[in-house]
């Protein structure tokens, strides 16, 4: 088709060549070369790595740890304390958000404004909040009955750990089901589709497809909420749970040390974040993704 003397022919693209040809003329475009990887040894990385060592250095040389002995064992069932707190409550809380994600999306209402309703004020409330309420709070009101005092429950009940264990769980589920929300909405309609024609029920449908496409898009989320997740836990040593951040603060009670044990504790929730951000990577590395 022409129109003043001008070539309007569509445009066409060689795949093989990599150009684009408008009209009788080849427009060549560069070949797209992906970024390298930035190496640790450039001035600025050379320059951080060699200041962190010389912290590291002044805080071994001009610092007291003639106290680190006597308390390694006591750290080392804190940093027990705190990962079996993280890891249960991350667990049983992501089991709670992904139906509490999954009905604010398929509804029925019924379902869906209790679940809104529970993110929202769960979300909208300090978390310190929630487990004070939940240890002085209801942990009296069960001692104020008998019964309760009298059942099997009662030796549990009277501990602090059920009542972090609850807090830190309500308010990971919480925060988590946003995620899965936006996580199974992102999904597209068309896998969904493709798999009722496939044949597949409902359930194998949300077991084979729905769940793992929105997992997978919810994963790099999950990681940050999990290292979130992990720096709550101190919380629990306001109800007297000894994690490792109350085996500290004994530590400087018994030593009148403030730098070196903040700087410990500063060095090991490095390292366990460190580890939660590299297993996170693997296990996204290890997922199959569609590639141009």
């Amino acid at each position: 088709m022409t129109g003043g003397g001008v070539d309007l022919k569509p445009a066409q693209a060689d795949a093989e060549g990599g150009s684009l040809i408008l009209g009788d003329e080849a427009l060549i475009l560069p070949a797209y070369v992906p970024p390298k990887a930035r190496s640790l040894l450039e001035p600025h990385r050379l320059f951080l790595m060699a200041v962190f060592a010389l912290l590291v250095f002044c805080a071994i040389w001009f610092m007291r740890w003639d106290w680190l002995p006597k308390y390694a064992l006591r750290l080392v069932a804190g940093i027990w304390q705190t990962l079996l707190m993280l890891f249960s409550t991350a667990i049983v809380g992501f089991l709670f958000a992904v139906p509490i994600g999954l009905v604010q999306v398929t509804g029925p209402r019924l379902l869906a404004w209790p679940a809104k309703i529970f993110c929202t004020v769960i979300r909208g409330t300090p978390l310190l909040l929630q487990l004070w309420l939940l240890y002085y709070g209801l942990g009296s009101i069960f001692a104020q009955y008998p019964e309760i005092r009298s059942s099997f429950l009662w030796p549990y009940l009277r501990q602090a750990w059920p009542y972090g264990f609850a807090a830190l769980t309500i308010s990971f589920a919480a925060y988590e089901a946003e995620v899965m929300r936006g996580a199974f909405a992102g999904v597209p309609r068309g896998e969904l589709e493709a798999a009722r024609a496939f044949g597949m029920g409902r359930f194998t449908m949300f077991r084979r497809i729905w769940l793992p496409r929105a997992i997978h898009r919810a994963l790099p989320t999950l990681n940050g909420e999990t290292v979130l997740q992990l720096k709550s836990t101190p919380l629990v040593a306001t109800i007297t749970v000894i994690d490792v951040y109350a085996v500290v603060s004994r530590i400087r009670q018994d030593t009148y040390l403030t730098y070196e044990p903040l700087l410990l504790l500063a060095l090991i929730y490095i390292c366990l974040t460190g580890g939660l951000v590299a297993a996170f990577r693997f296990f996204e590395r290890r997922i199959p993704t569609r590639r141009a």
